[in-house]
């Protein structure tokens, strides 16, 4: 590479993590905040221990098959129109190729190409792989943001029974009337933990990321806990 030529440098982008990381954080907050406020509200209402660690622990293993169930049904559901949009797609170009290309051009031209350079850069890149062009820039599918079914629902099982399983074992450790606080501490800092390892990740700003978690997070617990004890006063 001669001095006067463009260096070229590796650029670290996240939007690659944006599957992945989106089943697993939200499987992980959900499994925290949803537990946690199962074992808080149980706790609340003056039953013994046992049965607060058996509500904890059955809400973990439905929650977690819930979780599994539903993003592989939702992400089923945008594989099944990508490849249905995919298919109509294909058709068209096989019947109308020229009306594609003029169709391609204009993206292009809209996102500031002058109409030759617009015309020129359509043609070659449906010479190479028509599908793939209008795929990428008429559909807006591209490998990052292409649906895994599979993937994402044993991300969002995995991280709800990870995140789940820390209150439900402060839950067994501790018992008596301390189980409602240690419940909540561990779980506000497992959330404060959860947030800003999720906006790292993401490259977020920390403080927000944390402070979104944790607000949501205190609101579910608090709530539970309230029906929790009126419940527990009012069958008392």
């Amino acid at each position: 590479m001669s001095p006067d030529s463009p260096s070229i440098h590796p650029e670290a982008h996240l939007v690659h993590r944006i599957g992945w990381l989106r089943a697993a954080v939200l499987g992980a907050n959900d499994g925290i905040v949803s537990v946690a406020s199962i074992l808080v509200g149980v706790a609340a209402s003056g039953v013994d221990h046992e049965a607060v660690v058996i509500s904890g622990l059955a809400g973990l293993v439905a929650g977690a098959m819930s979780m599994a169930a539903g993003e592989y049904v939702s992400v089923s559901s945008q594989s099944d129109t990508e490849r249905a949009d995919l298919a109509r797609e294909k058709a068209e170009l096989e019947i109308h190729w020229d009306d594609e290309l003029e169709e391609l051009a204009t993206i292009y031209e809209r996102r500031g190409l002058d109409p030759q350079t617009a015309h020129a850069v359509a043609r070659q890149l449906m010479e190479k792989d028509a599908l793939g062009a209008h795929a990428r820039d008429e559909l807006g599918i591209t490998e990052v943001s292409s649906a895994n079914p599979i993937q994402a629902a044993l991300t969002s099982a995995a991280t709800f029974t990870v995140g789940a399983a820390l209150p439900l074992l402060a839950a067994w450790l501790v018992t008596g009337t301390a189980t409602l606080w240690v419940v909540t501490g561990v779980t506000l800092v497992v959330l404060a933990i959860l947030g800003a390892l999720g906006a790292r990740t993401g490259g977020a700003p920390l403080l927000r990321g944390t402070l979104r978690v944790l607000v949501w997070g205190a609101l579910a617990m608090a709530f539970t806990a309230a029906v929790g004890a009126l419940f527990g006063t009012v069958v008392g």
